[in-house]
């Protein structure tokens, strides 16, 4: 970690926290480079910026992110101020603070401000994303996967009554090569030539799973093919800017691996392929050549949007490439040790191209819901380690372990010699 990045966290922590006159630790690695996934020293000074539910290991850290202390005292600062001065300050200067917020977030994405617009989670992007698409005419076809998240099928499904197109559903091989699933892609678009548009996850939140979504971009492309990018759990967790991805539409998160408060997505159009997407049906004309009038929340929290620079700020402190690869090694400290263990399957590759933090696991022979509820329930009861269930892959139901920055390798452990237990 360079020098500007330790200030940053160190003066963070030196802040002090609402009710408690402690200060907060700083982080402890000594050297000029970024801090190794595997210093737990350094790690433990940037878990002490979360404030954890004791007793409890928390690997379910996927549903949404929780706030480091200086966001959440950020967070705090603003929801005062919008309480406060209400709407002098919305009519007066929240528009430019709120537009200097969306530049800094273009600006970390690698896109121009004009293409993208806030919102509140990633469904409501992919939702205007996927219901404006206009690309669409009767007997075409919009294809998806069996891991693409349940609302976003469902707005899939929905076209084939509102556009009067056909659903072609395809299973992602499991388990999972880099080739094997450009493959599956290319063997889809070949059987369904009819097929216009694709929905593509890059990071499952089923199991982890991180598709090689530029080459299939392209791969679609070529055959005149549009696709939808769910970035809602890639951003923050993986190390990437939307230019790597070469995406036309994405929605995105910041309250996942950002760290930004609960009710801030981000929908990304590339300013030449707006007109493909409708204006939202509450905009009036004439509407603005920008991603903003796609979209149209009403009222929303202000000082959610107001306090994303304050979780850009702590993430840049600690950098995308270590922040990418200390979640990488907490999966590979539990994932790769029960790889091959009899009775239990690890449901993403020892590929680091094909997964993030995320990574589910399915036991022998368990593939319904209720199986997998009860050993989510099990880990809890028995171990005191928070999972969750997820239904949806075609092969069947799984358990899947999130861990966060504020991890450790004794977590990790933890959860290893639980499920050896379980196993016997």
């Amino acid at each position: 970690m360079d020098l500007n990045r330790r200030q940053m966290l160190m003066a963070a922590a030196a802040l002090p926290v609402a009710g408690r006159a402690d200060a907060l630790p700083p982080p402890t690695h000594s050297g000029t480079a970024s801090a190794p996934p595997d210093d737990e020293a350094y790690w433990a000074g940037v878990a002490g910026h979360y404030d954890v539910v004791p007793g409890i290991t928390q690997l379910e850290n996927g549903n949404w992110g929780m706030m480091a202390k200086p966001v959440l005292r950020a967070y705090e600062a603003a929801i005062e101020r919008v309480n406060r001065e209400t709407s002098y300050y919305a009519r007066r200067g929240m528009g430019p603070d709120l537009i200097a917020v969306q530049k800094r977030v273009a600006a970390k994405l690698g896109v121009a401000p004009d293409e993208i617009a806030f919102t509140r989670n990633a469904t409501e992007a992919l939702k205007a994303l996927i219901g404006g698409y206009n690309g669409l005419r009767p007997g075409d076809a919009v294809l998806y996967a069996d891991l693409d998240y349940d609302s976003m099928q469902a707005c899939c499904d929905s076209l084939k009554m509102r556009r009067g197109v056909d659903i072609v559903r395809i299973a992602l091989p499991e388990p999972a090569t880099h080739q094997g699933l450009i493959d599956c892609y290319a063997a889809a678009l070949d059987a369904h030539p009819r097929v216009r548009l694709i929905l593509l996850t890059h990071l499952s939140h089923r199991t982890g799973l991180v598709i090689p979504v530029r080459e299939i971009i392209a791969m679609a492309r070529a055959r005149g093919v549009d696709a939808i990018v769910d970035a809602a759990h890639s951003w923050g967790q993986l190390d990437f800017a939307l230019p790597d991805l070469d995406a036309d539409f994405v929605g995105l998160n910041l309250h996942k691996w950002i760290g930004a408060p609960l009710g801030v997505g981000a929908l990304y159009i590339r300013r030449d392929k707006l007109d493909r997407i409708d204006p939202d049906m509450a905009n009036a004309p004439p509407f603005s050549p920008k991603a903003q009038s796609r979209v149209h929340t009403g009222t929303v929290d202000f000082a959610a949007q107001l306090s994303v620079p304050a979780a850009l700020d702590f993430q840049d402190a600690i950098g995308d490439a270590p922040r990418a690869g200390r979640l990488r090694h907490l999966r590979d400290l539990w994932a790769e040790p029960l790889r091959g263990v009899p009775g239990i399957e690890i449901l993403t590759p020892n590929d680091p191209r094909l997964h993030g933090g995320i990574t589910s696991f399915r036991l022998s022979g368990k593939t319904s819901e209720a199986d997998n509820i009860a050993i989510a329930k099990r880990l809890l009861d028995d171990h005191r380690i928070f999972t969750v269930h997820r239904s949806g892959p075609a092969r069947g139901a799984c358990v899947r372990v999130t861990p966060a920055l504020f991890n450790n390798a004794n977590d990790m452990a933890r959860l290893v010699a639980a499920l050896r237990d379980m196993l016997r």
